[in-house]
C-alpha cells in the first residue's frame, strides 16, 4: 500500500472538498432551475397515470333536454338551429351541423356538440372544457414543438445528474456508504421486481 506524504494527503483532501462543493453546487442549481418543470411533469404524469379513471385534459359534461316544438328534417333552417343552441346551450356558438340519420340532427358547437332525435324531440348536449392547469401541463408533457423536445431532453439529462449528484451530498452514516446505500438499493429493487414479474415474466 502506497504511503502518502502529508502534503499529498492535504492536496487530496482539498481536491475532494472542491469536488464535493462542485457536486453540491450543481445539485443545488439544477434543483432551482428545474423546480417548476418538475412540478409540471409530476402533476401531469400523475394525471396521465389515471387516464382510465378520468380525462386528464378535459372536463366532459353531458345533459339531456326536451324540445317543445316539433322539428321537421326537410324544413329545418340554420336560423332555427342557432335558436336551439341559444335555448339549450346559451353559452355556446354554432359551428356546423349535419344529419347522420334522417331522424337525427348533430350540431357542432365550439365546446362540444348536440344530438337531437327529431322523432322523440329529445336532445343530448355534450360539452368539453379544458381542465385548469392540467391541460397546459399535459400539453407540455406531450412535447408539442421541436424546441420543447430539446428542452425536455435537457431536463431529462438534468434529472439524471440530479439523481447521481444527490447520492454524494451527505457523508457519514446517512450517506451513500450507510443508510443511503440501503435506500438506494431499495429504489433499484422495486422497479426490477416489477420488470421481472410483468415484463420478463420470470415469476
Amino acid at each position: 500500500m502506497l504511503s502518502l506524504s502529508k502534503h499529498e494527503r492535504l492536496s487530496l483532501f482539498k481536491t475532494n472538498m472542491r469536488l464535493r462543493k462542485l457536486n453540491r453546487n450543481i445539485h443545488r442549481d439544477l434543483g432551482y432551475i428545474f423546480f417548476f418543470l418538475t412540478i409540471i411533469y409530476g402533476a401531469s404524469g400523475l394525471a396521465l397515470n389515471h387516464i382510465r379513471d378520468f380525462n386528464p385534459s378535459y372536463i366532459i359534461t353531458t345533459s339531456s333536454f326536451k324540445i317543445q316544438d316539433k322539428l321537421n328534417h326537410d324544413e329545418l333552417k340554420k336560423s332555427e338551429i342557432i335558436d336551439l343552441i341559444k335555448q339549450y346551450a346559451p353559452n355556446e356558438k354554432y359551428k356546423s351541423h349535419y344529419f347522420p340519420e334522417s331522424n337525427l340532427l348533430k350540431i357542432f358547437i365550439y365546446n362540444g356538440n348536440m344530438i337531437i332525435n327529431l322523432d322523440k324531440n329529445e336532445g343530448l348536449l355534450e360539452t368539453t372544457k379544458r381542465r385548469p392547469l392540467l391541460h397546459a401541463a399535459n400539453y407540455l408533457h406531450y412535447n408539442p414543438k421541436k424546441l420543447w423536445t430539446v428542452i425536455s431532453d435537457i431536463y431529462a439529462i438534468s434529472l439524471m445528474i440530479l439523481a447521481i449528484s444527490g447520492l454524494f451530498i451527505i457523508k457519514g452514516k446517512n450517506g451513500i456508504t450507510g443508510r443511503g446505500a440501503v435506500l438506494t438499493t431499495l429504489g433499484i429493487i422495486i422497479p426490477l421486481l416489477f420488470l421481472m414479474s410483468y415484463y420478463w415474466k420470470l415469476f
